[in-house]
């Protein structure tokens, strides 16, 4: 210091004026703030607005809850409840779900169901957060740190604030656990840049049991498999997410075979088809075989307001009303399947245009009574609470009291209310799945990029449902999650991949010796031609004539041009060699 007083002795605040306190070893600053601290901070600053917007969508489940306090029930719930009591697999839909009924039942029976849907239900929307949030921090650095959380918070909302999606975790369906283990899968595939083994083996399993919950989880497996494989993650990955998402399908196939004696999922694939075709199919083009004959609906009178295959399907009209067998039974999901083939074959454009038909609908603005108006009431909160007959054994039976259906006031009216402001249209749907479909055409080169996997699966999981049934709202709010990843990757950027430093070696191993530095080169002087006999100066025949003959370049003239030489040297040195080089000899 200027007065002579040594820096380590000086107090904190002298040392902070003279700015001695980052840089004096041994002094600690009383001020700083501790690590942990410091790390708290950071994540809050990152990830304060989704912490809010998740707490919104938790209080949002909770008024639900409180409202109506057990499930809301659909047509196929029966069938999922009496799965899980009696432990065997269903002949009309995979029977996945009811695993899972069976497994939360000890835990306060349809409350259990409710807190788990629900909890599905955020850890989606969080899951999807941490993808995006993750994915624009590294693809734009300099970004402020709270931007990227803001902007995947804003692309969440969709996933955690549906009024649609609510309800649809609140109903005794399979569709909730089936969108939490996908996203799950594709959230555990994309997490690294290039997929692990093990990861992609984590992730093929959990979309293979997906596909057990729901049948249309069967594609998903293959998109993954494809995705990976393109985006380089290695034929081992790809084999390993092969092989682990066919263990549960195989798995659930030999549980069927075991009760049912078929090597298959369900009994009523080809009856689903039927009811696809049966929208087009013109028996005056197909010409049925006689026994097929009473699949024709071309002379039954279609009732404007009921989809074509529900009323195929599910009315008086219904021609599994006049068969011998029931509906689950192989032999006529054969002969259903015959029919179906026989009217895609012969009508491919008809069949085409209801799967694109069904396929845009889900972009329509507004929701329309479709496949039926009591179908899409279904699909509302309701005003009271009522369990039909036939429903009511299976309930009580596995859920005792947590069964009763009641409708708690005035939570039920806010949620009511809510639902009628509050989803997202089908045509956002449609916004956000065409920025991801940019986002893939801009990384074309690059397959798709990371935008490749969670379009390909929002994608499939549209048309799949319109190739293979129908359309149903349902079906739909399951691509909603996949519909925002999409979006949301295709505004980010992959980061440059920087070149790994070569690994050191351990001292007193082979090759750990430090090189030497590079000397510069220095021009190689060529050899001087060796001069001619006449030329050369005769050998001093004795010590005393050596002395007295000076060599060439000694002697008073050569001491004097040696210093000037001598600077000259270096500029000189190679244009000499190479005069000597090129000059004859003597």
């Amino acid at each position: 210091m200027s007065d002579g007083t040594p820096p380590d002795v000086l107090p904190p605040s002298r040392l902070r004026r003279a700015g001695l306190d980052r840089v004096l070893p041994g002094r600690s600053r009383p001020w700083a703030v501790p690590p942990p601290l410091r790390a708290v901070g950071r994540f809050l600053a990152a990830h304060t607005v989704f912490l809010a917007v998740v707490g919104g969508a938790i209080a949002l489940r909770v008024v639900a809850m409180l409202g109506f306090p057990s499930v809301l029930w659909f047509g196929d719930s029966r069938t999922y409840v009496t799965g899980a009591l009696d432990m065997r697999p269903s002949t009309l839909r995979p029977s996945g779900y009811s695993l899972i009924l069976a497994a939360i039942r000890p835990f306060h029976g349809f409350t259990g169901v409710l807190v788990v849907q629900h909890a599905m239900g955020v850890l989606a929307g969080v899951m999807v957060y941490a993808l995006l949030q993750r994915a624009l921090r590294r693809g734009w650095p300099r970004l402020w740190i709270w931007v990227p959380g803001v902007i995947a918070s804003v692309l969440t909302l969709p996933v955690l604030y549906d009024a649609y999606e609510i309800q649809l975790e609140h109903m005794l369906m399979a569709d909730v656990p089936f969108t939490f283990m996908l996203i799950a899968g594709i959230t555990l595939a994309m997490w690294w840049r290039k997929t692990p083994l093990w990861a992609g083996a984590v992730a093929g399993l959990v979309i293979g049991a997906a596909a057990d919950v729901r049948s249309v989880g069967l594609p998903m497996l293959i998109v993954l498999a494809f995705c990976l494989a393109v985006r380089r993650a290695g034929w081992r990955t790809v084999t390993a997410t092969v092989v682990a998402g066919v263990a549960p399908l195989v798995g659930y196939m030999i549980w069927f075979h075991s009760y049912n004696g078929q090597w298959a999922f369900t009994s009523t694939d080809k009856v689903w088809l039927y009811g696809r075709v049966a929208d087009f199919a013109d028996c005056t083009k197909i010409k049925p075989k006689p026994e097929l004959q009473l699949f024709c609906q071309d002379k039954v009178i279609r009732d404007p307001e009921v989809a074509a295959a529900f009323q195929a399907m599910w009315t008086s009209d219904s021609p599994f009303d006049q068969m011998p067998w029931e509906m689950d039974d192989p032999r006529t999901n054969k002969l259903a399947g015959e029919f179906a083939m026989q009217a895609i074959e012969k009508q491919p454009g008809d069949y085409a245009y209801v799967v694109w038909r069904d396929t845009w609908r889900a972009f329509d603005w507004k929701r329309v009574d479709y496949p039926n108006p009591g179908t899409v009431e279904e699909y509302r909160f309701p005003e009271g609470g009522a369990l039909r007959t036939w429903n009511a054994m299976a309930a009580y039976d596995y859920g005792g009291r947590t069964a009763e259906s009641r409708v708690v006031e005035p939570y039920g009216d806010f949620m009511r209310d809510y639902q009628s402001h509050y989803f997202m249209p089908g045509t956002f749907l449609g916004i956000l799945l065409g920025a991801g479909l940019v986002g893939v055409v801009l990384r074309i080169r690059r397959f798709g990029g990371p935008v490749l996997l969670p379009f390909g699966v929002g994608l499939a999981l549209l048309v799949v449902p319109a190739a293979t049934a129908d359309f149903d709202y349902r079906y739909v709010l399951p691509t909603a999650p996949f519909a925002v990843l999409a979006a949301g990757l295709a505004l980010t950027r992959e980061p440059r991949r920087e070149t790994a430093p070569a690994p050191a070696v351990p001292s007193g191993e082979p090759g750990s010796e430090t090189p030497e530095p590079k000397q510069p080169d220095k021009p190689e002087e060529p050899e001087e031609p060796e001069k001619p006999e006449a030329d050369r100066k005769p050998r001093p025949e004795t010590d005393e004539q050596a002395e007295e003959e000076p060599s060439e370049g000694e002697g008073p003239e050569a001491d004097e041009g040696a210093d000037e030489e001598t600077e000259q040297a270096p500029e000189q040195a190679p244009e000499k060699a190479q005069e000597k080089a090129d000059a004859p000899g003597r």
